[in-house]
């Protein structure tokens, strides 16, 4: 590479809005002999942000001849690693791979409401009685908010995008502590809430609870959300289904209307004791007042969707309490809170954490200050609500494997067997992960490509869907 005068590099990186190091490496790395192959590395993993590097090789010989049919090795790719996606939930860390988390989300969920045969759903489960629930933390001090009608409390009408949304009203008298208590057993608090949901159900039909199993199941899928204030609270699908599972029509007293009140009944019996330690009382944890349940549509005369929902569970799965302004790693000391740019009410709950962990040690509240206090999933679903995120990974692995081989002429995989005329024999070892400054930037040009184009087809598709609303073209 040619040397460049600084004065040049400044100004070029000005230009196009990156700063004179990163210029620099990109510089570097696009005059790498190997530029093409790495790009088409970044390029597979779909603009992954992190991508983990990996060192070895791999050999397909004939189980029969023991010739060697195809032979790989990093030696011969840019600085010897291969380059695979992270595989990251988190659009903070990755939003690649957060793309694709969402997106096997969306399909998990909404196979678990319009039923896929491809998954194993039937599409009876439409007629089943489906309710997307939304279960809330209770108040732990007013807040700033934009309530449906007049002002906030503080006299002031807040746009949306307000940062001081969902911070203390009065921070000296609000309960920190309670809330990253709540966020801590927030887990607890819902498989408790399941619990009592069929209890509840039970009670209704006139069963017991041994009786309600052999007539009907409870399945559902949820994920959690960050509030501004930094509260967690779900969103979940529920569904009422035969005793074997989807597969199997529900009894002629599971209605919608049964669901809606046993879900809001048990929610208002749940309770978590938090014993006292130290100088902090026994808590008793609830969920909020405010539990709302819909009905999804499965005729169009409901206002919520199947589509809707899914999609809107989707979008959170990827999410996590940095939406609130914390970070999206965990913090080693306390004192890292300093170095840290962080909103006073975020700041407070972590201190919270921190503050309770010497008298909750069990809880492990400074391991999970970042998240302030929260400890579960953030999507889990029940055992037979749907297919499995694991399931939806492997068709998309056993895809590209197929892909591959035709490429290479390997003979297929015989599907009853799940062997066939060749042996792989492979070793592979970590070698890092993440990109140089120069690399960064480049990669996030191809997933901004990449993210584009799926944009363009997206609107390509919905304008050759047929008249009738198949899908069909």
């Amino acid at each position: 590479m040619l040397p460049v005068a600084p004065a040049a590099v400044a100004g070029t990186a000005a230009a196009v809005g990156v700063d004179p190091l990163t210029l620099v490496d990109l510089l570097r790395v696009a005059n790498q002999p190997g530029f093409e192959r790495w790009r088409e590395q970044v390029r597979r993993t779909g603009g992954c942000s992190d991508p983990i590097h990996l060192q070895g090789w791999t050999i397909t010989k004939d189980r029969t001849t023991a010739e060697t049919l195809y032979a790989y090795s990093t030696q011969s790719e840019p600085g010897g690693r291969l380059r695979v996606a992270c595989g990251n939930r988190r659009a903070s860390r990755c939003p690649s791979c957060a793309w694709t988390y969402a997106g096997d989300t969306y399909h998990l969920i909404r196979a678990g409401i319009t039923g896929d045969e491809r998954k194993d759903v039937p599409t009876t489960v439409r007629d089943h009685p489906r309710v997307f629930a939304t279960l809330t933390a209770p108040s732990f001090g007013p807040v700033h908010n934009r309530p449906t009608a007049g002002r906030c409390r503080c006299g002031t009408l807040h746009a949306d995008t307000d940062p001081v949304l969902g911070t203390a009203l009065d921070p000296d008298r609000y309960d920190y502590a309670g809330a990253v208590l709540w966020n801590n057993h927030a887990g607890q608090l819902w498989q408790r809430f399941t619990i009592y949901l069929r209890r509840e159900i039970a009670a209704r039909a006139g069963l017991s609870q041994r009786a309600l199993a052999d007539a009907c199941r409870v399945s559902f899928g949820k994920v959690a959300e960050f509030q501004k204030r930094g509260a967690v609270h779900f969103h979940a699908v529920v569904r009422l289904d035969g005793p074997d599972g989807p597969g199997t029509e529900p009894p002629s007293w599971a209605t919608v209307p049964l669901l809606d009140d046993a879900i809001r009944a048990a929610a208002a019996r749940v309770r978590v004791l938090v014993p006292p330690a130290g100088t902090h009382p026994e808590r008793e944890l609830r969920w909020g007042t405010q539990v709302d349940v819909q009905p999804i549509g499965a005729l169009g005369h409901e206002e919520l969707t199947e589509q809707a929902v899914a999609a809107y569970v989707a979008k959170y799965a990827t999410k996590a309490a940095e939406t609130t302004g914390t970070v999206d790693r965990r913090i080693g000391e306390l004192r890292e809170l300093d170095r840290l740019d962080l909103p006073d009410h975020t700041r407070r709950l972590i201190q919270a954490c921190w503050d309770l962990n010497p008298d909750y040690p069990d809880r492990l509240l400074a391991r999970w200050s970042h998240m302030l206090g929260f400890r579960g999933h953030f999507s889990t679903k029940s055992r037979r609500y749907s297919t499995t995120l694991g399931a939806l990974r492997q068709v998309r692995a056993d895809y590209r494997a197929r892909q591959e081989r035709q490429t290479r002429g390997l003979p297929d995989i015989d599907p009853d067997t799940e062997e066939g005329s060749t042996l792989t024999l492979a070793h592979w070892t970590y070698a890092g992960h993440g990109h140089s400054p120069g690399e960064s930037w480049l990669a996030q040009t191809i997933a901004d490509e990449i993210r584009q184009n799926r944009e363009l087809g997206r609107e390509l598709r919905a304008e050759l869907v047929t008249a009738d609303g198949t899908g069909e073209w």
